[in-house]
């Protein structure tokens, strides 16, 4: 072989090697011989030329190679130490992803929320229909009693005005008014007339049963009621005698006695009616007979008679002071008195009333009239003027000794509290001198309270 060949044939080896250059780092690299007694390192094989892809993958392997953690047993020892982990149950620790064994799990049963059927919903529904009744039930009965109280106003309208000169004023405005029916409820309605001679006016009241009320409506089923008509007329003074009527239902009467301050101070006892042709339903209080034998005349009797189911009472009286005072202690002023004749009427059934019964009460409202002009006439003789007098001048005398003896208590009560602020004094006092003298002054006070009083009189001498 010339020098040109192996020349040419060392430089293509050179040039196929491109890693030859650091083939001299790696013999430096190398180590040096063994010493005696050991062990000598295997020669190493010859590199293997490969190409960059091939070097790439093997880096890349060889850097997993180091992520990679073995797996030591001996890395978790100190878990199965006892006395690392005192109380620790034994039973449960892990002997092995084999023999480890699930936990028991329970589910537990829950119910729908909710459910589509309509069922769920029976007690949303039943008060719903309550409230739907009950609003029924109060526009229907709203609406009613407002019709009979119009029909009750348009049927007496006429005969009203021909009696007063102003029928229905609230007052409310300065001019007067007329037809103004006042609505004081649902069921209440009031109307007042004034301008006849001989009364100051007269209020009807018309007491309708609470049809707006469902409770109300059940309770009549139990206990039967009916609508009601009130009038009050005030008398002038001078108008009326002296004397207290009342004629009424039993039950009524019995009310009334019980209620009313001059019923139960002027008529102590009922009076018997069976000279006077009055049904028997009615029974009879009464101060003076002259005033009773008066008001019941044959027309009253006739009334009476033909409307006993309509009537429910007449109260006349000049002492009328409203109902009593519902106290223990008996009162010691004389309550102001005015003289009123009060009628109660019964209209329609039982709960029942319609509006053509509005219309045939008009013959009761011409017995109110006739009852005003008859009381106006009345006039008592002088016995019975003197008895009445009596009876209202033994009532005064009541008054005064329940106010007399009322101030001589209070008159005591301050005394007593007088003396005991006194006696508080003396004893808070710090200076016994001062104490002892505040003593015997309080001592000559009571003991000159005690010696009667004398008159000194100078005599002069002749």
């Amino acid at each position: 072989m010339t020098l040109a060949q192996s020349a040419n044939q060392h430089g293509a080896e050179v040039e196929d090697n491109d890693f030859a250059e650091f083939e001299e780092f790696d013999e430096e690299d190398k180590p040096e011989a063994a010493a005696p007694g050991e062990q000598k390192e295997e020669p190493k094989q010859p590199k293997v030329l490969m190409s960059p892809e091939a070097d790439i993958n093997e880096a890349e392997n060889a850097e997993e190679e180091e992520a990679t953690v073995e797996d030591d047993d001996d890395e978790f020892e100190h878990l199965q130490d006892d006395d690392e982990f005192e109380g620790f149950d034994k039973e449960r620790t892990v002997k092995g992803k084999g023999q480890e064994k699930p936990p028991d799990l329970k589910i537990t049963k829950i119910p729908l929320h909710l459910r589509t059927n309509w069922d769920s919903f029976y007690m949303e529904m039943l008060m719903l229909l309550g409230l739907s009744v009950y609003l029924l039930n109060f526009i229907v009965g709203k609406s009613k009693n407002s019709k009979l109280a119009q029909a009750w106003l348009t049927a007496h309208r006429s005969l009203l005005e021909n009696n007063f000169s102003v029928v229905g004023d609230d007052g409310s405005s300065t001019e007067a008014q007329s037809g103004v029916l006042m609505k004081e409820s649902e069921n209440i309605f009031s109307l007042w007339c004034s301008g006849r001679v001989c009364c100051e006016g007269m209020l009807v009241t018309l007491k309708l049963l609470k049809r707006q009320d469902l409770i109300s409506h059940i309770s009549r089923i139990f206990k039967p009621q009916t609508d009601q008509i009130i009038i009050k007329v005030t008398m002038d003074e001078g108008e009326m005698d002296s004397y207290v009527f009342c004629l009424a239902k039993k039950k009524a009467l019995l009310r009334l006695h019980k209620e009313m301050n001059d019923l139960s101070w002027y008529c102590p006892e009922k009076k018997s009616i069976d000279k006077f042709n009055v049904p028997p339903s009615f029974q009879l209080l009464s101060e003076i007979g002259e005033a009773t034998a008066s008001i019941l005349d044959s027309k009253m009797v006739a009334a009476l008679n033909k409307y006993e189911s309509w009537i429910e009472y007449m109260h006349f009286s000049d002492q009328f002071s409203g109902p009593r005072i519902q106290d223990d202690a008996q009162p010691t002023k004389k309550p102001e008195t005015s003289k009123v004749l009060i009628f109660c009427f019964n209209v329609g059934r039982r709960g029942n009333c319609q509006l053509q019964d509005m219309e045939e009460i008009r013959p009761l409202m011409q017995m109110v009239l006739h009852c005003i002009d008859k009381t106006r006439r009345i006039r008592l003789t002088r016995e019975a003027k003197q008895k009445a007098d009596r009876a209202r001048q033994r009532m005064e005398e009541t008054f005064l000794k329940a106010s007399h003896s009322q101030r001589s208590e209070e008159a005591q009560l301050r005394r007593e509290k007088k003396r005991r602020e006194e006696k508080d004094r003396i004893m808070n006092e710090d200076d016994p001198d001062k104490q002892r003298r505040l003593e015997e002054r309080n001592l000559k006070k009571e003991q000159k309270k005690k010696n009667p009083k004398v008159k000194m009189m100078k005599v002069k001498s002749s």
